[in-house]
């Protein structure tokens, strides 16, 4: 197995080893509490969380490589701040080219761009571009550090069978098969996923009849803002659209709309992709620039899900579970969601300090995002790709307007892109009964702020725990330390009182809200449970109960 080394290392090419288990030789099936199926950035997310929470995982996957080309690039400011609770996202950050901005081109002519992170005072920028292989390299590096993470090479999932409380594996190796037995099996293997089939479950929705070129060329010496740059219909390649990111090493991510008719293999060649690239580059004032096309594929894609995630023991994640177009980042972000979201309730199911239904609002908090995710990801794709001429002439008259008026861009949709899921529908909420303003309503993500312990500089969501967080602004309740949980405690602007953490900015105060009293409590995936202006003990031990499904009421 390899060692962490240097950023130099080539993690395109890397090959990991395959070791015969002592499982291969056991006269009967071992039995381990959790297999996680697939080591992509959905598989590996939630195998190092669930260890981090003392959980023995195991964790196969069927290759022995990283992804191959760059495929998902853009990681969102959530799954950023998911990376760094799992110990990975500075070394993504620093590799990966950050970005907020992006534009948006008609014909030759800009229409207008716009800025994802356009307030300060966050640790993360709303995007980093990093090719996937880096994002899988750095993850696994990090599950190798973890001593109850077990990462399995050429293990091949062939078929699951539920057998009460397990689940018999059967698995395919180079050196033959065996069989595994699992307290719970949850699979991140795909959008083909091997699990999902052996139990004969489907995956509905739409497929799109578009194909898409996608092409990584390294344009080395290329000096332009780190922009995401999006062209309907430009005069370099008609009728059709672009998108151009930058990503690491110097490499260019282009994407191309081929149409329908387009023959796969044929537009993958070098003469294909090349005078498109060339076109490209004269469009952004870069003539005669040098390129190397490093890596090229043709795509089709949909967008479907599973009726439901939770089929016993099995639960499912990622693409495994839900398909997006790529249009808006959707996929790889939506999926570090899902497992954040499992692995806490899991962890939770199997220590006994919650009810085993507490799966089921995985699976219900999950499915309801998978449907933003799928209808944002519709509509836009419906918008860059018309089937009719009649909503192609509708699409290019919204983006002439939109040069000159702000109502006819919030029509236009180049990619809504990923942003995480209120669940505000969630039964593990404890409604308000008290009036705030602002978007931290609870099942809405936590939001992040510059704050000071001691003269030292950190971030709110650096200081929630594992588990729940109680946010308090001011001086903690006495009973607040008999909780069991993280109690984190800010001054408000202009307090005088020595508070373990300032609100050096005044950010969190705003963000929530806040009045001194004011309290938050925070679930371990850092989604807001519940929030008062002055809480008592009950009440908070009650939003405990509720967002576990401890009380004896459905969730």
């Amino acid at each position: 197995m390899v060692s962490q080394g240097s950023p130099e290392k080539d993690y395109q090419t890397l090959e990991f080893e395959y070791r015969r288990s002592p499982d291969q030789d056991a006269p009967v099936p071992v039995t381990h509490p959790v297999v996680v199926v697939g080591a992509g950035p959905v598989g590996l997310s939630l195998a190092i969380d669930l260890a981090q929470r003392g959980v023995r995982v195991l964790l196969l996957d069927n290759d022995r490589r990283l992804s191959v080309g760059s495929r998902a690039i853009c990681f969102a400011k959530r799954t950023l701040e998911i990376f760094d609770r799992l110990g990975c996202a500075q070394r993504m950050v620093d590799r990966g080219v950050s970005w907020n901005v992006g534009r948006v081109y008609f014909k030759d002519q800009p229409v207008y761009s716009f800025n994802l992170l356009p307030e300060p005072g966050h640790e993360r920028p709303a995007f980093i571009n990093l090719q996937q292989y880096y994002a899988e390299g750095f993850l696994v590096e990090r599950a190798l550090e973890l001593p109850n993470l077990e990462l399995r090479w050429c293990n091949t999932v062939l078929d699951v069978v539920p057998e009460g409380d397990t689940v018999h594996v059967d698995i395919e190796t180079p050196e033959g098969r065996y069989a595994v037995r699992a307290g719970w099996l949850v699979a991140c293997d795909g959008s083909r996923s091997r699990v999902r089939a052996s139990l004969g479950l489907e995956s509905m929705g739409r497929v799109f009849q578009d194909r898409f070129l996608i092409a990584d060329v390294r344009l080395a010496g290329v000096d332009l803002p780190c922009e995401r740059r999006f062209w309907f219909d430009p005069p370099f390649h008609p009728g059709q659209s672009v998108l151009l990111h930058k990503q690491a090493d110097d490499v260019w991510r282009i994407d191309f709309q081929l149409g329908w008719d387009a023959d796969p293999e044929l537009e993958k060649r070098h003469e294909r992709i090349a005078p498109r690239v060339e076109a490209v580059l004269r469009s952004i004032g870069q003539p005669g620039t040098p390129f190397e096309i490093v890596w090229a594929s043709v795509y089709t894609f949909g967008c479907h899900r599973m009726p439901r995630f939770r089929h016993g023991r099995v639960l499912f994640a990622g693409d495994a579970a839900h398909v997006v177009s790529p249009f808006g980042a959707r996929g790889a972000n939506s999926g570090v969601q899902d497992a954040e979201n499992l692995a806490w309730k899991l962890e939770r199911v199997m220590s006994g300090a919650a009810p085993e239904r507490l799966l089921d609002s995985y699976a219900d908090e999950r499915e309801f995002a998978a449907d933003e995710n799928i209808l944002n990801s519709t509509r836009a794709t419906d918008f860059i790709t018309p089937k009719s001429a009649v909503s192609r002439l509708f699409r290019d008259a919204v983006l002439d307007l939109s040069r000159d008026h702000a109502f006819a861009r919030r029509l236009v949709n180049s990619g809504r892109l990923s942003v995480p899921t209120t669940l505000a529908n969630s039964p593990l909420n404890t409604p308000d009964t008290d009036a705030f303003e602002g978007a931290l309503v609870p099942g809405a993500p936590a939001a992040d702020a510059p704050l000071q312990r001691g003269g030292r500089a950190t971030w709110l969501l650096r200081e929630l725990g594992a588990g729940f967080t109680l946010v308090v602004f001011g001086e903690p309740p006495p009973w607040a330390g008999q909780l069991g949980i993280t109690v984190v405690a800010i001054a408000m602007p202009g307090d005088a009182t020595a508070h373990a953490l300032i609100d050096t900015e005044g950010l969190a105060a705003r963000r929530h809200d806040a009045t001194p009293g004011c309290a938050y409590l925070v679930r371990p995936d850092h989604h807001v449970a519940a929030r008062w202006r002055r809480p008592d003990e009950a009440a908070v031990r009650a939003a405990m109960a509720r967002a576990c499904c401890t009380e004896d009421r459905p969730c």
